[in-house]
């Protein structure tokens, strides 16, 4: 089973069996795709650490494994809260509820992305190779990560919803342009 993370999407190497595909499509019903203007929306802090952000985590980790994400913003599900949930390890999803980025290296690397809430386009977004990542759990403890490479990619790219910014703003000119025709609305058009 061969699979590879791009950014915020795992891209499949072979076919889905049905249910995987058919779970993954329900989910993605659920995700906010570009031009939902609350994508561009910056999320407001956590105070509350309650049912209501345990069941929003819970509602977040089951939608980013159903779309074969490996990270998902709340900003995506319509919430403006700053938490996210990313694919930390192999088996290892964590939720970040208030993160916060520091310590990110020098040293930066270009690579594909994509994103859940733009499907069918990749592009090429500079990122930190280095983060470390702060924050509290949805418990309210405190949590802190040294990224580096995938993982730090997923968390800049998460951090970066809870801000309303989104790949294509940090792509080149060609890219965006690309993506754009891509994810422009096609007219539908019907015989008469």
């Amino acid at each position: 089973m061969a699979e590879e993370a791009e950014g915020q999407v795992i891209e499949e190497t072979h076919e889905l069996d049905a249910e995987t595909q058919a779970r993954r499509q329900l989910a993605l019903a659920q995700v906010r795709q570009y031009g939902d203007p609350v994508l561009r929306m910056q999320a407001r802090e956590v105070s509350s650490f309650d049912e209501d952000l345990q069941r929003l985590v819970v509602r977040m980790r089951q939608l980013m494994h159903d779309a074969r994400g490996v990270g998902l913003a709340a900003t995506q599900v319509g919430i403006l809260q700053r938490v996210f949930v990313f694919q930390k390890g192999e088996d290892d999803v964590v939720a970040v509820v208030n993160p916060e980025l520091s310590d990110l290296s020098d040293e930066k690397e270009t690579n594909d992305e994509g994103c859940l809430s733009l499907q069918g386009v990749t592009m090429p977004v500079e990122r930190h190779l280095r983060v470390t990542l702060t924050g509290k759990d949805p418990d309210g403890n405190e949590l802190r990560f040294e990224l580096e490479g995938h993982a730090a990619r997923v968390a800049q790219h998460e951090l970066d919803h809870l801000d309303g910014t989104l790949i294509l703003d940090r792509t080149t000119d060609e890219a965006r342009k690309e993506a754009l025709a891509t994810l422009r609305p096609r007219p539908i058009l019907a015989s008469v």
